[in-house]
């Protein structure tokens, strides 16, 4: 069988049509145009190439993988962020466009702080694949940051990550229980931490609830486990006029803000992801800069 690019898109576009998929066009263009390393321009231009048959093969394996209910971008194995393309791997969550929000929320007070100090020193709790950190890194180049998680598959991944993109030397993973094995002050910390409610998970799409780890799923009876410990225990880690950033649930905006200010802290900052829905919470300590 002598196969094509048009004739693989097509095979997956009618698949995926067959099993109900929202948009199978998009769908094939992405996992045919990763697995070939081709742009979308590339694959019109080029629809009646021919594919090597071990490319074709793989492609019909990711191809399955997909009616699997597999996410594209764990198939491909990297997702971009902010303009960097990350490695996923199955102990790391694969980083979506909302949490993009956070990184734009804090970018402002990492460059004020390396304007003012000469540095800025960041704290990433539940790192993952390193994203959030390894983005505001990239952006500001006097910044250095910390990735914690508890998984060492994550920690590795997150390092493999800071390599790729040249950030190593402004960049380490410490494997921590939030903050149980850290020390030293910040000047931010950020978060995504897991949010959703045990007793939803099992009704998450199977993309999700198969495939994303449960470590950084499940937030406990009301989702808000994480938030509680960060807010106890973030202001001995801060620096006196440090931020706290914070991706939340769609609907734990006005709950997040209680434990925080509960905690000493008052919220600076309230962003809408691109879906308007509440994504992003940043706090200070209630008394940062008072005598």
């Amino acid at each position: 069988m002598t196969d094509t690019i048009d004739s693989l898109l097509a095979e997956m576009r009618a698949a995926l049509r067959q099993a109900d998929f929202d948009d199978p066009a998009q769908e094939a263009r992405i996992l045919v145009g990763g697995c070939l390393g081709l742009t979308p321009a590339g694959l019109m231009s080029r629809g009646a190439d021919l594919v090597a048959a071990d490319r074709a093969a793989a492609i019909r394996a990711g191809i399955a993988r997909r009616l699997a209910r597999e996410p594209l971008h764990r198939i491909l194995g990297v997702r971009d962020f902010y303009g960097l393309s990350l490695s996923l791997s199955p102990e790391t969550l694969e980083p979506r466009p909302d949490t993009e929000t956070l990184v734009e929320a804090m970018l402002p007070h990492v460059r004020a702080t390396v304007a003012r100090l000469g540095q800025c020193r960041i704290l990433d709790l539940g790192t993952g694949t390193g994203a959030i950190c390894l983005a505001l890194l990239n952006e500001v180049a006097g910044a250095t940051g910390i990735g914690v998680d508890l998984s060492e598959d994550a920690l590795a991944t997150a390092a493999a990550n800071a390599q790729a993109h040249g950030l190593s030397a402004r960049f380490r993973t410490v494997r921590s229980d939030w903050f149980e094995t850290i020390d030293g002050r910040y000047h931010i910390i950020v978060s995504n931490p897991p949010y959703i409610r045990s007793d939803v998970i099992d009704g998450l799409d199977p993309e999700v609830r198969l495939f994303d780890p449960m470590l950084a799923l499940d937030g406990g009876t009301d989702g808000l486990d994480a938030y509680r410990i960060i807010a106890a225990h973030a202001a001995a880690f801060l620096e006196d006029e440090g931020m706290v950033g914070l991706e939340i649930g769609f609907d734990q905006k006005d709950s997040v803000t209680r434990i925080f200010t509960g905690e000493g802290f008052e919220r600076t900052t309230f962003l809408r992801d691109l879906g308007g829905n509440d994504r992003v919470l940043v706090f200070r300590r209630a008394d940062a800069g008072k005598p």
